[in-house]
């Protein structure tokens, strides 16, 4: 199972280039949360420490309007999702929730940090892939809401929010 979750690590663009020594590292420390379908792996607003990769089902990012909640994406086994609660310290700000029963390797700042104390340069290369990712969402979401306040009819494709 171990190398299992390496090699979904290493196909994470998150994770593109680690050395696989640190994502052993990495999958040592972190513990598999599970969820059953309808259930959150978190919910808007509450604080968060951790993003997690998900390994089994898959999940709908919700974000709520009105009292209801809307499904931004659908995420499947690889994608990961929480990291800017990682990067910036703030409340979430999407909820979670499982699709089918799921699994996610559930990584921490506090697992982050001590990937710091042990390799500087592969914390680094993790920092930067994320901000990446981060960079790549957003630029989307901004492709997405240009398109949507022009009316064009691609803002209303259901375009890939999160990949």
């Amino acid at each position: 199972m171990r190398d299992a979750r390496i090699e979904l690590l290493q196909q994470m663009p998150v994770f593109g280039g680690v050395r696989a020594d640190i994502l052993e590292f990495v999958i040592d420390l972190c513990p598999i949360v599970s969820v059953a379908a309808d259930e959150f792996f978190f919910r808007e607003d509450e604080p968060g420490d951790a993003m997690f990769v998900l390994e089994t089902g898959s999940v709908a990012v919700l974000k709520l309007w009105q009292g209801q909640d809307h499904v931004l994406q659908t995420l499947t086994v690889g994608d990961c999702f929480g990291e800017m609660a990682v990067m910036d310290h703030c409340p979430r700000s999407a909820s979670v929730r499982a699709i089918l029963d799921a699994s996610a390797i559930r990584i921490s700042s506090a697992d982050l940090y001590q990937v710091y104390a042990q390799d500087l340069k592969q914390f680094a290369l993790i920092q930067m892939n994320m901000g990446r990712e981060v960079c790549r969402r957003l630029r989307d979401a901004d492709r997405r809401l240009f398109s949507a306040k022009m009316g064009a009819p691609e803002a209303d494709e259901g375009r890939n929010f999160y990949s």
